[in-house]
C-alpha cells in the first residue's frame, strides 16, 4: 500500500496527519505510522539520494505519543528470487549424470517452495519493526528470465539459490545494489547451491581467494530467517543515509584538530562515502531569525507555553532560568521550519561552542533528537554520518559525544552537552536541565541514563576509512565538571585493546546493540569496521 499525499496550504499551520502502511506481502499488518506536514513527496522507492527520497515531514511530532522515531524514513523493497533447474532423465541406454544435489527439482516442489517463501517474508514483514516492502517471489530457472528482471524497482534481490546454474546467480547479484543469498539446509528442502560449490565456484571461481565482484560470504545465510532480517535491517539504514538532506547552520565541518579529518575535508569524505546534500545557512542568518522570532509575541508566547509543558510533564529538574527553556523552544521552532524548508530530517550546528545570538543551542538539539529527527552538534561530519547511520537502523537517536580516556576495569566516559532523552525510542529519561557546561550560558540536558543498559558505541576514523566498534553496558550517569551529559560504561572490551585501537575523536552512542548491522552497512560503501569484544 503506498502512502497517501496530502498537501498543507501553509508550513505556519500545523497539520498533523497519521498515515499507516502494511507491507504488500502483509495485508492487514500496520508497518508503521509518520508525521506529516506540508508536501509528501513521493518518488522512486528503490531511487537513491534526494531526487529519490519518499520523506514525510512535520513540524510538531511531538503531539504524538510517541512519534515516528525514523522520521523522513524511505522504504527498503526487497525482490525475491527462486532459482532452480528441472532435470531431464536421459534415454534409455545413454550413460551420464543428469541431475545435481537438492530437493527443489520438480515443478511441484518449486511451486510449493514459492508459496513457503511468500509466507515466510510475510512473517519477517510482521516483525521488522522498520519499512520493508516484499514484492512476490519471482521463479527463475534461465539465465534470460533473470535478465528480464532487470527494470524491477527494488533495493534488494534476495536469492533462494535452490539451484541452477552460476550464470543465472552472476546475472541476478549484478541487478540491484545490495544481493543476498539464501540457501536451505535443514530441515530442507535442501538446495542445491548449499553445496561446497556456492564457496567454491560462485564466491571464489575455483580459487582460494573470494573473487565475486557483488557477492561476499557477509552476503549468504543459511537456513535462519533472523540472519535475512538484521541484513535488510543494515540495507534499510543504509538507504535512508544514501542522500540524505541536513542543515547545515553556519555550513559543514569536521572535528577541527584533526590531521585528515579537517573542517574541510571531513564533508567531502561524507559526501563521496554517503552522498550526503549539505545545505548551508549562515549563521548570521540563523541569528536574524533568532532576533525577530523574539519580537514576534505570539511566537513567544507559544514557546514559553511549550516551555512550561514541557517542565511540568515529570521527571525533569529546573536548575537555570525558564527563560533559557523558552529561547530553546524558539530555536527548535526555527530549525524545525528551515528542516520543513529543505525537506530535510537532520539538522548540525557548526562552532556551537559560541551562542548564537544569546542561545546555547544544547537543550534545543536534545528535544529535536526526542521527535525522531536528527539534531547533531559542532558540525563534525567525522562522526555524524555514523549517527544517522545508526539512528535508521535502530529507530532510536544517536548520541554525539566526547570520550574520556579508558580507565580502571575496562570503563570508559562519554559526554557532551546535548544529549537526549527518548533513547529507548519511547520514553524519555528523567533530566536535570543545567546551563553548558563550558560558557555556563543557556539550557542543556544532563540526562539520567538507564543503568545497566547495552549501548552500541561507534569512533569513527578521520579518514573515513575504518570505524571502531564496541559494547558496553551504563553504570552511571555521574556529574564531573566536564560536559552535562555524561554516561560511565563498563565497556564490553579489554581496556588495553581499546587504548592502543581509538581513532578519530567524536563517537556515537545508541541503546541497543547494532554493531552486526552498522559493520554489514558500513562496509557496502568502502568502510571496514573493527569491533572489539571483552
Amino acid at each position: 500500500m503506498e502512502p497517501t499525499e496530502k498537501r498543507v496550504a501553509s508550513t505556519e499551520e500545523v497539520s498533523v496527519i497519521r498515515t499507516t502502511e502494511t507491507c504488500q506481502q502483509c495485508p492487514g499488518i500496520a508497518r508503521r505510522e509518520f508525521l506529516c506536514a506540508g508536501a509528501v513527496v513521493g518518488l522512486s522507492a528503490a531511487a537513491v539520494g534526494s531526487q529519490g527520497r519518499s520523506r514525510a515531514f512535520a513540524l510538531d511530532p511531538e503531539k504524538a505519543e510517541v512519534p515516528n522515531m525514523r522520521f523522513g524514513e524511505t522504504e527498503l523493497v526487497v525482490q525475491p528470487v527462486l532459482t532452480y533447474r528441472i532435470p531431464q532423465r536421459p534415454p534409455r541406454g545413454e550413460w551420464r549424470s543428469w541431475r545435481s544435489w537438492g530437493s527443489v527439482q520438480t515443478k511441484e516442489a518449486v511451486d510449493k517452495e514459492a508459496a513457503r517463501i511468500n509466507g515466510e517474508l510475510k512473517q519477517l514483514c510482521g516483525v521488522a519493526g522498520f519499512g520493508v516492502r516484499m514484492l512476490p517471489v519471482a521463479k527463475v530457472s534461465s539465465k534470460g528470465q533473470a535478465v528480464a528482471l532487470k527494470n524491477v524497482k527494488a533495493d534488494v534481490v534476495l536469492v533462494y539459490a535452490a539451484g541452477g546454474g552460476a550464470s543465472i546467480l552472476n546475472t541476478l547479484s549484478a541487478l540491484a545494489k545490495w544481493p543476498i543469498i539464501f540457501v536451505r539446509y535443514r530441515p530442507g528442502p535442501n538446495y542445491n547451491w548449499q553445496a561446497g560449490l556456492l564457496h567454491t565456484s560462485f564466491l571464489r571461481n575455483r580459487t582460494d581467494h573470494i573473487q565475486h565482484p557483488h557477492v561476499s560470504v557477509n552476503d549468504v545465510v543459511v537456513d535462519d530467517n533472523a540472519e535475512i532480517l538484521w541484513r535488510l535491517r543494515a540495507l534499510y539504514g543504509l538507504k535512508n543515509i544514501l542522500g540524505r538532506r541536513i542543515v547545515c547552520i553556519g555550513g559543514p565541518g569536521g572535528w577541527p584538530d584533526g590531521p585528515v579529518g579537517s573542517i574541510e575535508t571531513a564533508p567531502e569524505l561524507a559526501r563521496e562515502r554517503f552522498q550526503l546534500d549539505m545545505v548551508t545557512v549562515p549563521t548570521s542568518e540563523m541569528g536574524s531569525m533568532i532576533e525577530a522570532g523574539r519580537k514576534n509575541d505570539v511566537l513567544m508566547a507559544q514557546c514559553k507555553q511549550q516551555a512550561k509543558k514541557y517542565l511540568h510533564a515529570g521527571h525533569v529538574t529546573l536548575r537555570v532560568p525558564e527563560k533559557s527553556v523558552t529561547e530553546a523552544f524558539l530555536l527548535k521552532k526555527l530549525l524545525e521550519d528551515l528542516m520543513a524548508k529543505f525537506e530535510a530530517s537532520a539538522v548540525t550546528i557548526h562552532r556551537c561552542m559560541k551562542s548564537i545570538v544569546g542561545i546555547m543551542p544544547c537543550l534545543t538539539l536534545g528535544m529535536i533528537n526526542d521527535t525522531g529527527r536528527m539534531a547533531y552538534c559542532e558540525s563534525d561530519f567525522d562522526v555524524i554520518p555514523s549517527g544517522i547511520l545508526m539512528h535508521y537502523i535502530s529507530g532510536k537517536p544517536t548520541y554525539l559525544c566526547n570520550p574520556a580516556y579508558p580507565h580502571s576495569k575496562d570503563g570508559m566516559m562519554f559526554a557532551h552537552c546535548s544529549a537526549a532523552r527518548r533513547m529507548d525510542g519511547k520514553t524519555l529519561e528523567p533530566v536535570d536541565i543545567v546551563t553548558h557546561y563550558e560558557s555556563d550560558l543557556g539550557a542543556a540536558t544532563h540526562v539520567q541514563y538507564r543503568k545497566g543498559q547495552l549501548l552500541t558505541i561507534i569512533q569513527p576514523d578521520f579518514e573515513a576509512k575504518c570505524w571502531l566498534m564496541m559494547t558496553g553496558k551504563i553504570v552511571d550517569s555521574p556529574s564531573f565538571n566536564a560536559c552535562r551529559a555524561q554516561v560511565e560504561v563498563k565497556l564490553n572490551a579489554n581496556r588495553q585493546d581499546v587504548v592502543e585501537n581509538l581513532r578519530g575523536h567524536h563517537c556515537m552512542l545508541a541503546y541497543g546493540n547494532y554493531t552486526r548491522e552498522v559493520a554489514y552497512a558500513a562496509n557496502k560503501v568502502g568502510i571496514t569496521v573493527e569491533t572489539l569484544e571483552g
